[in-house]
């Protein structure tokens, strides 16, 4: 079975997602909304052993996620 990636909207993201975004490729471990107090923004927050981001996006952006 092979992995397909779907154009969604930020605000269809999900947490544990596997997300395309800004070039970088990761899973969605929290999503905070409102972002700086900005109605418009989210935050998707990756928590791994090795690495924790945060990616701020517009509620409206276009990302990748992977699907199947």
């Amino acid at each position: 079975m092979s992995d397909n990636w779907e154009t969604v909207t930020t605000g269809d993201v999900k947490v544990g997602d596997r997300v395309r975004y800004r070039d970088f490729e990761f899973t969605v471990a929290r999503i905070d909304p409102k972002f700086m107090g900005m109605d418009e923004m989210v935050c998707f927050i990756e928590d791994e052993p090795t690495r924790w981001f945060a990616y701020p996006a517009p509620l409206v952006a276009e990302v990748e996620v992977k699907r199947g």
